[in-house]
């Protein structure tokens, strides 16, 4: 804790004591603010948690529904098979605030030149293997995207959590101490100047007392003889 730098004077004292409510209630606000994000976050890292398993559990099944296809067929047939794309997929980017943090939703869309099922390819030429690892690639793509975006939600929020950290702390531990404790010598030195004015006050009245008693005492003398 440091007193700050400022005049002991009375309108200082008040300036600093409204400084410190406010300085109490932003403390307040910061807390909850950092305790909701917490718990925002705790939620979204089971989520992203389930959704890994998930993708992961999806990706490794095409994995293996690729490896049948590829034994299956000629691996340049599979090639050029895939390589005819009839689809052009495009994924927007919207933002949502979360506790004044925006976080991006990642939205996916699907633009069709011709009318198309969902394999890019003829099924006449191609096995039942590679309609599987397509099928269930195509299943695992939303997961992956929405895990993206779990996961770049949760980095920002956490950035969000350390940030507001940091400012909570500074409010607890230097700014509304050092108010405190300036509020509290500026508080001990008015006191002991008024003290200081008041033993003045009582001198001087002793003073002014004993000069009219002394005036009294000698109008007496004069009105006696």
């Amino acid at each position: 804790m440091a007193v700050l730098n400022v005049n002991p004077t009375r309108m200082e004292l008040n300036k600093l004591k409204k400084q410190l409510l406010v300085a109490r209630r932003g403390h307040k606000l910061l807390k909850d603010k950092r305790d909701e994000l917490m718990r925002q976050f705790l939620d979204i890292i089971r989520e992203n948690r389930q959704l890994r398993e998930k993708s992961e559990m999806l990706i490794r099944d095409s994995h293996q529904q690729f490896l049948l296809a590829s034994a299956v067929m000629d691996p340049a047939v599979a090639r050029a098979a895939l390589m005819v794309g009839k689809e052009r997929l495009e994924i927007g980017v919207e933002t949502v605030n979360v506790m004044s943090v925006d976080v991006p939703v990642f939205k996916a869309g699907v633009s069709q030149n011709s009318k198309t099922d969902s394999y890019p390819y003829g099924m006449a030429s191609t096995p039942g293997e590679l309609d599987m690892a397509v099928s269930s690639l195509n299943e695992a793509f939303p997961v992956m995207l929405k895990l993206a975006e779990i996961e770049k939600k949760a980095q920002l929020l956490a950035d969000e959590i350390e940030k507001t950290r940091r400012r909570v702390n500074s409010l607890e531990y230097v700014m509304i101490p050092n108010f405190e404790q300036t509020i509290r010598s500026i508080t001990m030195k008015l006191d002991e100047s008024e003290r200081g004015n008041l033993t003045r006050l009582m001198k001087v009245k002793d003073m002014i007392v004993k000069q009219a008693l002394e005036t009294a005492r000698k109008a007496d003398e004069a009105a006696s003889i």
